[in-house]
């Protein structure tokens, strides 16, 4: 099979196309032939410089969607021919950027039949950190205020829409070139980052999504009601964060995603009603994933790149 990999870290140009063996399942896993796979910021993170997976020649990719091409011993769920969609287990799980790739199957859920691979490609990883955080961590509910920080990005746009679907005021930071474009997901309201310091426009929120960091996290300790919720994707680095949430009755949590099949059947029902939709910002063939890599730096894009596999 096709694959990308790499045999040192660098720069996108250290991405290459090779030849691999076309792995087998084991127990309790399925083999599934990639139609697409998303490309996220860790993708770009572990090529530079390793980050969690430490080990080299390395196949990234935790995002796919295509076709179960065989099953392993024990697995009921899924059968050969059936589309499927799902994130394999982050971080050690790595390996979708390749023409096959094996994953538990429970990491899996049925695709949609309304959704195409690109769409259902772009989702797993975003889509369920954005699930974890906002559901399973904050617990978000009906009329809740929900900020955002980076509304636009990969994680914030589906945060965007997660919570909306959840019933609550969702608030999200951009640039103003991305505003119209998170009204149109459902944002309440949209601040600009760049011109305006959202302390002074936002009150009274009940959970902050957090996925810049540094001194945006510690800004949004003092826009959170007392008893309020914030999830981080990043650590935190200001040692007297803890203490001003501890004096204000703030519960702060650093969420890392984790492969999840009930997780991975909500998005999917949220992907079939309508309610959950991927911007994807750019498709590039598997052979051009450095490509693809060189775009996402830019820190430029809005919503989500996507690797497809003829």
């Amino acid at each position: 099979m096709r694959a990308i990999s790499q045999d040192v870290h660098g720069a996108p140009d250290v991405l290459r196309e090779v030849v691999l063996p076309r792995p087998v399942p084991g127990p309790g896993q399925i083999l599934v032939a990639v139609r697409a796979a998303g490309v996220n910021p860790t993708d770009w993170k572990h090529r530079t410089a390793g980050f969690f997976v430490d080990r080299l020649p390395l196949v990234l990719g935790w995002d796919v969607s295509g076709v179960v091409a065989a099953v392993g011993f024990g697995v009921t769920l899924f059968k050969p021919g059936d589309e499927v969609f799902g994130m394999l287990p982050y971080p050690h799980g790595v390996g979708s950027h390749a023409e096959y790739v094996t994953g538990p199957a429970r990491a899996f859920a049925a695709k949609p039949a309304g959704l195409d691979h690109v769409q259902a490609g772009a989702l797993p990883l975003a889509a369920l950190t954005a699930y974890q955080a906002l559901v399973d961590t904050a617990g978000v509910r009906a009329g809740q205020r929900v900020l955002v920080h980076g509304a636009a990005g990969g994680v914030g746009h589906l945060a965007v829409q997660i919570a909306k679907a959840r019933g609550a005021y969702v608030i999200g930071t951009a640039s103003a070139p991305k505003h119209d474009f998170l009204r149109s997901l459902g944002a309440d309201e949209v601040v600009d980052y760049r011109t305006t310091d959202f302390r002074d426009a936002v009150r009274d929120v009940d959970v902050v999504l957090d996925t810049v960091s540094g001194d945006t996290r510690v800004r949004s300790l003092d826009v959170l009601r007392p008893g309020g919720v914030l999830v981080g994707l990043l650590p935190g680095t200001d040692p007297e964060e803890a203490e001003k949430a501890r004096a204000r009755g703030i519960r702060v949590e650093n969420l890392l995603v984790e492969a999840d099949h009930a997780g991975m059947n909500a998005v999917a029902a949220l992907a079939a009603s309508g309610a959950l939709r991927a911007h994807v910002e750019a498709v590039f063939p598997l052979s051009e994933a450095a490509g693809a890599h060189a775009l996402g730096e830019t820190d430029r894009t809005t919503g989500k790149i996507v690797l497809t596999v003829s």
